[in-house]
């Protein structure tokens, strides 16, 4: 009895030592997340580098245009500003956060040093997968690789790079420094210990992570897309307007907006390629995307980034205007 009571202390005392040693190790590549490069300056990269400015990381914007880079200063001043008017940052604060921003225009520049890069390019398999090749010739061995994808693979982004333990999602939701849930997507041979890490950074945030497994439009896309669909199905089959659709889901389901309304935010051309990633992802025909979408998209109607989509956004008014096409 006693030699048995021994054997499950030794064993305790070895888990303990395994425990303590993976905590330490974690703690440690957390703990050194100080430099964070954000790769495309859109809506969603001068989100996630405002968010992260304002906590003190040392931020390089990257985009190969230098016009992105003075708009996406440029809105990231306007809601530094918003949040001093209400109150929840002060001035000093504000001028810390774009003293932590640098924008810089060479991708090489922009990673070599940093600590964690975060991919926010176009929802485009190609574009990505060429990125990642770059980054892995560029940044350290230790660097971690996330990128804000909202439905392409993360074990095929990591595939290109020499270091898939180090690969991650992080899918942030717009508008950034509003929204909670940041989607925590772990490719297959993403590392429990760079998923930790990256877990506690979201936490850091201010940000609600959520860790999911890496399937064709994780969980939020996989989800939303085909109500979306479905919404734009109705609308195409004439079984009610757009005002009606998004009405009776505001209304009897009490989503803040229409399903109609959130495609424009989106962007249609986003949602267009997310549906075809679950498509060809599952091979199953209910992800298809209704031919009224694919229509839309092909004559330039892409939502309130092209000033129409099923509402029209050129008006100036905060009033939700339903489209021509639609009335």
């Amino acid at each position: 009895m006693y030699n048995n009571y021994k054997t499950k202390s030794l064993m305790s005392q070895k888990k303990y030592k395994l425990h303590n040693k993976f905590t330490f190790k974690f703690h440690k590549m957390y703990k050194n997340l100080k430099t964070v490069a954000i790769i495309g300056s859109g809506t969603m990269g001068n989100g996630i580098a405002h968010v992260f400015a304002q906590k003190g990381f040392s931020i390089n914007l990257i985009d190969l245009n230098t016009e992105s880079l003075d708009t996406a200063l440029a809105v990231i001043i306007k809601n530094l500003d918003r949040q001093v008017i209400k109150g929840t940052l002060t001035e000093n604060d504000k001028i810390n956060t774009l003293n932590n921003i640098s924008c810089i225009t060479s991708l090489k520049d922009g990673v070599e040093n940093a600590d964690l890069v975060i991919e926010v390019a176009s929802e485009n398999i190609d574009i990505k997968l060429k990125i990642f090749k770059e980054l892995d010739q560029f940044t350290k061995p230790e660097c971690i690789l996330a990128s804000n994808t909202s439905s392409i693979s993360i074990t095929k982004i990591a595939s290109v790079t020499q270091k898939p333990d180090k690969v991650i999602g992080m899918h942030f939701m717009n508008p950034v420094p509003v929204m909670k849930l940041v989607e925590v997507i772990r490719g297959y041979a993403t590392s429990d210990e760079v998923t930790n890490s990256i877990m506690e950074l979201s936490k850091t945030l201010g940000k609600i992570p959520v860790e999911v497994n890496d399937y064709p439009g994780f969980v939020a896309n996989r989800i939303l897309m085909p109500m979306i669909n479905e919404a734009i199905y109705s609308l195409y089959e004439g079984v009610a307007g757009v005002n009606e659709i998004d009405t009776v889901m505001k209304l009897g389901m009490a989503h803040p907006m229409g399903p109609l309304q959130l495609a424009d935010f989106i962007g249609l051309d986003v949602c267009l390629s997310i549906l075809q990633v679950l498509k060809d992802g599952f091979g199953n025909p209910k992800y298809a995307p209704c031919p009224l979408l694919i229509n839309m998209v092909t004559a330039g109607k892409k939502g309130v980034k092209s000033g129409e989509g099923f509402y029209n956004y050129q008006h100036g008014s905060k009033e939700l205007i339903v489209a021509d096409k639609f009335k």
